[in-house]
Parts: C-alpha cells; structure tokens; sequence
C-alpha cells in the first residue's frame, strides 16, 4: 500500500544535490538523480515529488529540462502524474538495478530500448516478407541457444542479441544491419542489465521473454509481417518496463 505522501517542504540539504552538467544531456542526469533517489528509498512509494518549480530550483536547470526528465520517468511508470495534486512515486525498482548500470547510464539505455522498439519493428514486418530459409534457420538456432542457457540458469544476453542481430539482417536491407551495429554496444547492455534483473527475480520471467521470441519467431516463419511488427515491439516495450519492475509481468 503506497504511503501517504509527507507534506513537509524539501530543502536542498535534504536532497544533497549534484546540480546536472553537459547541457545535451540534462534531462538524461535529472532522470537518472530522480530515478536513483527513488531506488535508494530516499523516496518511497507513494511520496510526492517537489514542484517543477522546486525542482529547477534544487538541480539549477530549467523548466523544459525538468519537465522531460518527468516525462520520461512516467513513461517508464517509476512517477505518476496526479492533476492538480503533483507528481508521486508510482513504483521503485529493486535496489540490485543500481548495482548492475551506473544510474547515469539508466536513461540512455531506457531511450535506446524506446529507439528499438521502432526500428526492430519495422526490421521484423520486413523479415516476415523477405526472409529466406536461411535467414529462418540461423534465428532457430538462436532461439534454441536461448533455450539452453535458459536451462542452464544463465543470463543470455548474447544469444538474445544475436537473434535480433538474425532478425534484422532478414529483413535483407543493409541499413537495419549497420544501425544495430551501431546500437550494439548499447543494446548489449540493455539486454544484461533486463535479463540478469530477470533471472535474479525467478526463471519464471525469462521464460515470459522466451514466450515473446517464440511469437516473433513464429509470425515470421509464417510470414504475418503485422503480427511480427507488434509481435516485437511489444517484446521490447516489455523488456524495457521489466528493467523496472519486480513484478513477472511488466
């Protein structure tokens, strides 16, 4: 049950700020600040936020700036927005998140993951229209290796990559290719962090994941490019919100 939030007005000694530096990336250190105090408990379940106003204030940033770290922290479902009554902690996730990922990289992954969702989308309706029997052999024996690891009680992350890795080279286009390569790094970690976040909770959850291949898997095998397109995107959307939940469903 979330607790009834504290009324008492916040000073910066309460909050021991670091004020966010480098401007391109002010909203990603806000988010991760926010998000840190969340996982540390500093700011349990249910609390209310200070204003924007505040919160300008406290970090030395701008309003836009404040206004779309909270953005991003609503749409990752960690704060939800009350009209008329403010912004409270919706829900925190576990403290072994910040032992996995610095806190400073926690946005750049959820924004690389929300990247994906619109690029391996489109990379799966195409592999469901373009793959050949190659393409389809070489995601079964990655969707298989998925299947041992999971067995063996490890985490996977590169199997799990090189099955998207298999997907988006299916959807015979060069460019989806190179932009996970680009991504790559990126996505890696995205996937240890969830997977390893996963398998510390209950096997019961990289299973879930494992479900959501064998639909994707399936729906381009049976070349359904619409269910594959949402059969993937709600796999990542999922993984994402999984970063940040204890819970086995997302």
């Amino acid at each position: 049950m979330a607790r009834k939030s504290s009324e008492r007005p916040r000073s910066k000694a309460d909050w021991q700020v670091q004020s966010p530096s480098r401007p391109s990336r002010l909203a990603d250190q806000l988010y991760g600040q926010i998000l840190d105090r969340i996982v540390s408990g500093a700011l349990p379940e249910g609390e209310k936020l200070p204003s924007e106003s505040q919160l300008c204030e406290l970090y030395s940033v701008s309003r836009p700036v404040v206004r779309e770290a909270l953005s991003r922290l609503q749409a990752d479902r960690v704060v939800i927005s009350r009209h008329g009554s403010g912004t409270f902690v919706q829900r925190r996730p576990n403290q072994a998140f910040s032992l996995l990922a610095p806190i400073d990289d926690i946005a750049g992954l959820m924004r690389c993951m929300e990247f994906r969702i619109g690029l391996e989308g489109e990379a799966a309706f195409l592999a469901a229209t373009r793959r050949t029997e190659a393409d389809l052999d070489r995601m079964k024996r990655a969707f298989d290796e998925l299947e041992k690891v999971i067995a063996r009680g490890e985490v996977g992350s590169e199997a799990d990559q090189a099955f998207h890795v298999a997907i988006g080279a299916a959807a015979q286009n060069q460019l989806f290719v190179q932009m996970m390569e680009v991504l790559s790094e990126h996505t890696l970690r995205g996937m240890e962090l969830a997977r390893t976040l996963s398998l510390r909770q209950s096997t019961r959850r990289l299973q879930l994941v494992q479900q959501e291949h064998s639909r994707i898997l399936a729906a381009i095998a049976a070349e359904e490019p619409e269910e594959a397109r949402n059969a993937m995107r709600t796999h990542i959307d999922n993984a994402r919100l999984r970063v940040l939940s204890d819970s086995i469903e997302p």
